[in-house]
């Protein structure tokens, strides 16, 4: 009995091992959350029950990123509020850190939306901050909408793509307004889709765009960007090793 029972501990421990090790290499990539805290975010919208988009996104961080953060290495860049003018507030609140759960909720919770959307801008200091020339990383966007401080998210996808080691780019459109009209958001007229033109960043750089128009959205969405594949796996499918006998 002693040894059968023992045949089993070792199976299901090689079983636990073979299934993490992929997973856990995933979970070393640090991550850096570009967020929207832009004047769009307090905008209402004519719908029953529906708030701001600062109000829902601030739910959906505080389901999500719990769960993720004792995972993987996160930092946070806000950008829209708190600038000389209206493109100019672009904030590193922190760099990757461990278990950064409270102090991301803490942020999103104490912002105070404002200014415009330098999208471009903010993507390219989170890769600076992440060292995306010689060290592997994530960027994960949540943004509204356009680009409205003249900036280029294609042209700046590409950059990275040319010049980074192993970027990727995660693009999340959080109840997305699209203007093909903007005269400082030159590259949406010729984007040609519903999109926002921030989709050039995933589609240039390996990663997903992915559209969120509910808390429950959002919350999916930050969790198979940010989140690592040992999280999304014992999430959606239970880690259950055949046992002998």
């Amino acid at each position: 009995m002693f040894r059968r029972t023992g045949l089993r501990i070792l199976t299901l421990t090689a079983a636990l091992a073979h299934a993490t090790v992929p997973a856990l290499a995933d979970c070393n990539k640090d991550a850096m959350l570009v967020f929207d805290g832009s004047a769009s975010m307090v905008e209402f919208v004519y719908e029953p029950g529906r708030g701001t988009r600062i109000a829902e996104a601030r739910l959906a961080m505080a389901e999500a990123i719990p769960e993720i953060a004792p995972l993987r290495r996160i930092g946070l860049l806000v950008y829209g509020p708190g600038g000389a003018d209206g493109c100019s507030g672009i904030t590193l609140r922190f760099p990757p850190r461990q278990d950064a759960a409270e102090p991301i909720i803490s942020a999103v919770d104490s912002l105070r939306p404002g200014g415009l959307t330098p999208l471009s801008s903010s993507v390219l200091r989170a890769a600076e901050v992440l060292e995306h020339r010689t060290k592997p990383g994530i960027i994960v966007v949540v943004t509204d909408g356009n680009e409205t401080c003249g900036g280029r998210p294609c042209e700046t996808g590409q950059v990275l793509s040319a010049t980074s080691d192993d970027l990727t780019i995660h693009v999340i459109g959080f109840r997305v307004n699209v203007d093909y009209w903007a005269w400082n958001n030159p590259e949406q007229k010729a984007l040609g889709h519903d999109d926002t033109v921030a989709r050039c960043l995933a589609d240039l750089n390996r990663g997903q765009y992915i559209r969120a128009d509910t808390i429950e959205d959002l919350v999916k969405a930050l969790t198979d960007t940010l989140g690592c594949a040992l999280f999304s796996d014992l999430r959606t499918r239970p880690l259950r090793p055949r046992l002998p006998g």
